[in-house]
């Protein structure tokens, strides 16, 4: 599924999350909202000089923003590729939202570098 194709959950959902999230990021939230609870992504990492590397990102939905959430992000298939973190749904949610942002700026589905960060655990 596209991220283009995703219908936003209602505004009762959407609420459950908004205090966690900034003002300026909340028309994105319904959106991202409808994508975590398909937990799965297909995207590629873009890598400057190079061609993107293709994964796929799956995650357990967990019912409130507080709940820890596990992702597994796998690079080309390749199961040597494959990383795994947890966090607060709440945390995880805005990491969604930033995507959405960038593919709406960029047209690539993609995590941040601060996603990134945290999977490869460089900031702990």
């Amino acid at each position: 599924m596209s991220i283009d194709q995703l219908q936003p959950v209602n505004q009762q959902q959407a609420n459950v999350y908004s205090p966690y999230v900034q003002s300026a990021k909340r028309n994105f939230l319904p959106y991202a909202l409808s994508l975590y609870q398909k937990g799965v992504l297909e995207g590629q990492r873009k890598i400057e000089g190079g061609d993107n590397i293709p994964f796929v990102a799956s995650w357990n939905v967990a019912t409130l923003p507080s709940d820890l959430t596990r992702c597994r992000i796998q690079f080309e298939g390749n199961a040597d590729l494959s990383y795994e973190v947890m966090m607060a749904s709440f945390e995880f949610m805005s990491f969604l939202i930033e995507l959405m942002e960038n593919y709406k700026r960029y047209r690539l589905t993609d995590f941040s570098q601060g996603f990134y960060r945290k999977v490869l655990r460089i900031d702990e």
